[in-house]
């Protein structure tokens, strides 16, 4: 491989010649963790775009010349393009502050826009009015926003569309009720179905509130929330240069010291997807209740045969996709955990677990909204009900006795109950020999579709 010599404070450094980093992305290679997880390419981008923005805000604040921003701006359009994304190759496991990774993307910047004139400084014209410490956060919050919206949200109302159909289809379908596993009183599919569907409309209305606070950002706020370096109105100017890039009403935040040292806007929101991601797991192990068999269990809902389910027993199919998806969820809960773990370390006027943060956030946002998009496609959309296995179980069950309470007492239907399935009775067939009631009477009564 050939190499060139970079320069930085520390003195010169060698480079691979066919990289556009520099002497500190090359450093960071050297001295920390490779082979292991990367910064987030939405990460990359979201810096790349502030870059690209500030280049264009600088000029307007006469700081940096013409000529240097059209270089600079051309320079991240590249970027954006996708033309150079093997040129961000730091690991998250790096500074807390994510300065490793602001100054791969400077010198990457800086290099690409050189390659006519060396004209582009990275820390100089890059990183101008800039510091690691407020570029990073606000990344982190404009890359979060564009994942929500761009995936996950989109993937939730989606599936809140098909839980809507499978309502529609099953509207009629009167099943066996279950509380603590046990057989309880009728309820239709449809109603059954209804509350997986309120659990995402729910979870998708807290969601899109508490990203509301990802739209406040650390921008201007420089080295410790002064903004010192940088004009007073720079954070406003560029919120609104971002604003019309992300089609958001971004703002600056009025307090930037609250914006480098805390990160619970991030905690709020992942609080909101760990929800999501809690509903998602009960809705995907119910139907793994329902579904399992097919002959020997529950059995009321038959999923798609996607794949061969064993190794060794033939035409066995499994639950893949609730698997899946289950998984995920553990993982979604265990970056939960990470993050809020994380923002308790903001200490004095920094947090320094912000790639970690980041790296949780983008891992659950993609994650989850990659699973649900399988979860709905190879399985809800072709979940079927099997309606005899569901009259099946509520022609046995025992629950319907339920409905004689008001007519002879809780004690009374509680023996027919007893004695139906000690003796291995239907309900009508207990009732007649300890003679509570005439079987027009009974009939009158235990009437499913009445008790639903």
């Amino acid at each position: 491989m050939k190499y060139r010599q970079e320069e930085d404070s520390l003195g010169i450094v060698n480079v691979p010649s066919n990289h556009y980093w520099g002497a500190q992305t090359e450093r960071s290679l050297e001295n920390f963790p490779q082979g292991v997880e990367k910064i987030p390419h939405s990460q990359i981008m979201a810096i790349v775009t502030i870059k690209r923005s500030a280049a264009i805000v600088n000029n307007l604040e006469k700081k940096l010349d013409d000529k240097r921003r059209d270089l600079i701006v051309k320079a991240c359009d590249r970027i954006l393009s996708g033309e150079f994304d093997d040129e961000f190759p730091l690991t998250v496991w790096q500074t807390g502050s994510g300065t490793q990774t602001n100054m791969n993307v400077n010198e990457v910047i800086s290099h690409i826009a050189n390659e006519d004139e060396k004209l582009i400084h990275p820390n100089d014209h890059v990183n101008m009015s800039q510091s690691s410490n407020d570029v990073f956060p606000t990344a982190m919050h404009l890359s979060t926003l564009k994942n929500l919206s761009e995936k996950l949200i989109i993937e939730v109302s989606k599936t809140i569309d098909c839980f809507d159909d499978l309502i529609k289809k099953n509207d009629k379908l009167i099943k066996t009720g279950r509380t603590h596993l046990q057989d309880a009183t009728p309820i239709k599919l449809s109603q059954e179905i209804s509350a997986w569907k309120v659990c995402l409309q729910r979870n998708l209305k807290v969601l899109r509130e508490v990203k509301e606070e990802l739209k406040y950002l650390a921008i201007g706020g420089t080295a410790v929330g002064t903004g010192i370096n940088a004009k007073k109105e720079f954070g406003e100017e560029m919120a609104k240069e971002l604003s019309k890039i992300y089609d958001m009403d971004l703002k600056s935040d009025e307090n930037k010291f609250f914006q480098l040292s805390s990160k619970s806007s991030l905690v709020n929101v992942h609080g909101a997807i760990k929800a999501l991601a809690t509903d998602l797991y009960k809705i995907a192990n119910d139907i793994r209740f329902l579904s399992c068999g097919p002959r020997c269990g529950i059995g009321e809902l038959i999923i798609p045969s996607n794949e061969p389910g064993s190794s060794i027993m033939p035409g066995k199919v499994n639950p893949t996709q609730v698997e899946s998806i289950t998984m995920i969820c553990i993982k979604v809960l265990a970056n939960d955990l990470a993050i809020s773990m994380a923002n308790t370390q903001g200490q004095l006027q920094l947090n320094a677990y912000m790639p970690l943060i980041i790296h949780s956030m983008d891992n659950s946002i993609t994650l989850l909204s990659k699973s649900i998009h399988c979860f709905r496609e190879k399985l809800l959309r072709n979940l079927v009900a099997n309606e005899g296995k569901i009259n099946e179980n509520l022609d046995k069950s025992l629950m319907l006795v339920t409905s004689l309470s008001p007519k002879i007492g809780y004690d009374k239907a509680s023996e027919i109950a007893k004695y139906a399935f000690s003796k291995n009775l239907t309900l009508k067939e207990a009732n007649k020999e300890l003679a509570y009631l005439s079987d027009e009477e009974f009939d009158k009564i235990v009437k499913p579709e009445k008790m639903v």
